[in-house]
């Protein structure tokens, strides 16, 4: 069948419905005419014709009735119509463009396009035939469509389900793994513009119940931009007035095609908007935004997948959103901890160092300064004051204010019961918390904060540590807890303070009574020394008289003897006395002189050398070779050196050897005195130095000194700044005096 025929079989049709289709008679048909004509009417198929105009214009001439069915048009209401007359501006371009191709190539063409009609779009397939004149001009075009709506639908769903699946994937990964709420609303902008091949994406938050900015979108080209801007739709309140995620919810195909309100029509179309999808992001039931999906150029008619899509996306944001206001919240109590933790490290290093300054510091008052002002400043008071109270707690005065201008508090005293609500719970040993008002006038209403520590310890109340902050703010439990800590602290340093007071007393006490014991063993010792002088006067003077005309009896000068002996021993006990009186007061410091003991030291133990002869003992002297030399005091060494040769030769055997050595051990000069024949018991050699005590009740020699002697010897050897001690063991006693070398120049 050619298009001849089909032309033809028109005609008869039209005829016989008086319809003039193609503008020509035809009086008589054939039956393959018949035949086409029935195919016109009955074919599924949707076809129509089209005439093409001298001016090159084209219009419609008629529908079969498959295509009246599908587009809801009569043929009647059909003819005669140009594209504009039925379509929207952007369909009729669309569909003259691919008449206008038919006509130009002059050959059948096949194409798809989306169309819309009543609102409703529809995809279709179609093939365009031109049909010729005589003359070879194109003068009608049958164009025959089928409806793929349903196809395309499925294909585009399987698409969109595809790249939906993929990004929400995304989507939810990027939520997972960052915590950047912009970055993730960018990024999803983006890519769920590409996902609809829409206009543009915006993602809108809420200022306010009925305001908001666009923080987010994607879009095809600069001009259609509206982030950042901040807009307001005057239909919202009433709209959305109740925030809920159904009411937030619009879907509009057609801004020019749906029945919306003049008002907001208007307010999208200033937005070049046609057809949009809006979904609410909601975070904890709460309208947070909106995430919108707009076609800017031309109606779209929304998909429920799409619906779906933007659904579950608006779902992810939420829960974006809601992860980083969680992530703000933990990055806020992150910040406030470590701001606590640094305050609790500077409360701590406060509280270290007013433990030193307790222990090492006697002035209550400089401790009490030093709280008052670090606890000011790392608290930011206004002011801090410590106040203590009477033995009875009867009164309490403020005895030590910081404040961060004028001190209010300094020197105020109050009797706790006339302020009961404030010490009682304080005398119950509990902390006192108070928010005031500032009494007086002041331009606005000023507001403090007290708070009130007891100190105290096991043997009760003392006072209280004030802190006073200029702003309406409770002290928190740490910030209590730590003051606390710091009162403790106060109770320790008034105790110390106390008992110092204490102790400087007593000593002050013992100090007194030590003057006047050595006050009364001075004036004693001189009382004594009188007599004595006395004495040993009239001895000489009765000598004198009596010896020389020689008539006494033998017995007289064994008797002066004696006396003169006695005067003497007394006379040294009594020196022996002042010097040890005056080593145990505060000597004053030693006058040194350098010596060297190879020179110096040989004279002085020579002298004992008769005694150790008549005594039959052996005297020897060892000196190490390059001694250093020895800053000391001459007249006090050469004591403490004959003291102790007397003392080693009175307890020497006869027979026995006695050796004197000196060396250098590390950083100490040592002289040793050694005898041999005498072992002394670990309990005698710890009373060796005690004024008045003899290791040996019966003196082999007759010689039994003050015994002041070797308690002298250790006073003046610590006065030196050396050291001395006893060994024995073995049948020997060695006496060691150390001296450091350092004090040698």
């Amino acid at each position: 069948m050619n298009i001849n025929s089909v032309d033809s079989t028109i005609k008869l049709k039209a005829k016989s419905h008086s319809h003039l289709l193609f503008g020509t008679a035809v009086d008589e048909t054939s039956s393959s005419q018949q035949f086409l004509l029935s195919m016109y009417d009955s074919v599924q198929t949707s076809i129509f014709v089209v005439d093409v105009l001298e001016n090159g214009d084209f219009c419609y001439v008629a529908l079969n009735p498959a295509h009246e069915r599908w587009l809801g048009i009569r043929t009647e209401d059909f003819r005669g119509k140009k594209p504009e007359d039925i379509l929207n501006p952007v369909d009729a371009a669309k569909v003259r463009q691919h008449y206008a191709d038919c006509v130009r190539l002059g050959r059948t063409i096949s194409y798809e396009q989306c169309l819309q009609f009543q609102g409703v779009l529809t995809w279709w397939n179609t093939t365009l035939t031109p049909l010729r004149d005589t003359d070879s001009r194109i003068y009608r075009l049958i164009g025959s469509s089928s409806n793929i709506t349903a196809a395309k639908q499925l294909t585009q769903a399987q698409e969109i389900q595809a790249q939906r699946e993929q990004l929400l994937a995304v989507v939810a990964q990027r939520i997972h793994s960052s915590l950047d709420l912009k970055t993730i609303v960018h990024e999803t902008a983006k890519d769920l513009r590409q996902c609809l091949n829409c206009d543009r994406i915006l993602i809108y938050q809420m200022q306010t119940h009925d305001h908001g900015v666009v923080i987010a979108e994607a879009t095809v080209s600069p001009a259609l931009s509206l982030l950042g801007k901040s807009f307001h739709d005057p239909c919202f309140v009433a709209k959305h007035h109740k925030h809920s995620q159904r009411c937030c919810q619009e879907i509009v195909d057609d801004i020019y095609a749906t029945h919306i309100n003049s008002c907001q029509q208007e307010f999208l179309a200033r937005l070049q908007v046609r057809g949009h999808l809006v979904m609410p992001i909601s975070c904890q039931h709460n309208l947070w935004g909106l995430l919108i999906a707009q076609y800017c150029e031309e109606p779209h008619q929304w998909q429920q997948i799409e619906i779906d899509l933007l659904q579950q996306l608006a779902t992810l944001l939420g829960i974006a959103v809601q992860q980083s206001k969680l992530q703000q919240q933990l990055e806020l109590q992150n910040k406030e901890h470590q701001a606590q933790l640094r305050q609790i490290d500077q409360f701590q290093a406060l509280v270290r160092r007013i433990t030193e300054q307790v222990r090492d510091t006697r002035d209550e008052c400089q401790i009490w300064a030093s709280i008052t002002q670090e606890l000011a400043e790392l608290l930011q008071l206004e002011s801090c004051y410590i106040e203590l109270y009477n033995q009875d707690c009867s009164q309490v005065n403020v005895v030590c204010e910081y404040a961060a201008t004028q001190p209010v508090y300094e020197g105020l005293t109050r009797q706790p019961p006339e302020f009961s609500e404030i010490y009682q719970p304080l005398l119950q040993k509990q902390h006192f918390q108070s928010v005031e008002i500032v009494p007086g006038w002041h331009p606005k209403l000023l507001v403090i904060t007290q708070l009130a520590c007891p100190i105290f310890d096991q043997e009760g109340m003392l006072g209280n540590l004030w802190l006073i902050r200029p702003i309406q703010q409770m002290f928190n439990e740490w910030e209590i807890n730590l003051v606390q800590t710091l009162a403790n602290e106060c109770a320790i340093a008034i105790r110390q303070a106390q008992l110092y007071a204490t102790k400087q007393a007593k000593m002050r006490k013992l100090a007194e009574k030590q003057r006047l014991t050595q006050e009364f063993l001075k004036n004693l010792a001189h009382e004594l020394r009188t007599p004595i002088t006395s004495i040993s006067l009239a001895a000489q003077t009765l000598e004198g008289v009596l010896l020389p005309d020689g008539t006494l009896d033998e017995v007289v000068p064994q008797l002066l003897h004696i006396l003169h002996h006695e005067c003497g021993r007394e006379n040294k006990l009594i020196n022996d006395l002042l010097t040890l009186i005056h080593l145990e007061a505060q000597p004053e410091a030693s006058t040194l002189i350098t010596i060297d003991l190879q020179t110096w030291l040989p004279p002085i133990v020579a002298d004992f050398s008769e005694l150790s002869s008549f005594q039959s003992q052996k005297l020897h002297l060892n000196l190490e070779t390059a001694l250093p030399p020895l800053a000391t005091e001459i007249t006090e060494l050469e004591r403490i050196i004959t003291e102790l040769l007397s003392y080693t030769c009175k307890y020497t055997p006869p027979g026995e050897s006695i050796t004197v050595s000196v060396y250098t051990n590390v950083e100490t000069l040592e002289i040793s005195i050694n005898n041999s024949g005498l072992e002394i018991a670990a309990d005698e050699r710890s009373r060796i130095f005690e004024p008045f005590y003899h290791i040996c009740k019966d003196d082999p020699w007759k010689y039994s000194g003050t015994g002041l002697e070797m308690a002298l010897v250790k006073k003046m050897v610590k006065h030196l700044g050396g050291t001395i001690h006893v060994e024995s063991g073995a049948g020997e006693t060695t006496f060691i005096v150390k001296f450091p070398i350092f004090a040698t120049p």
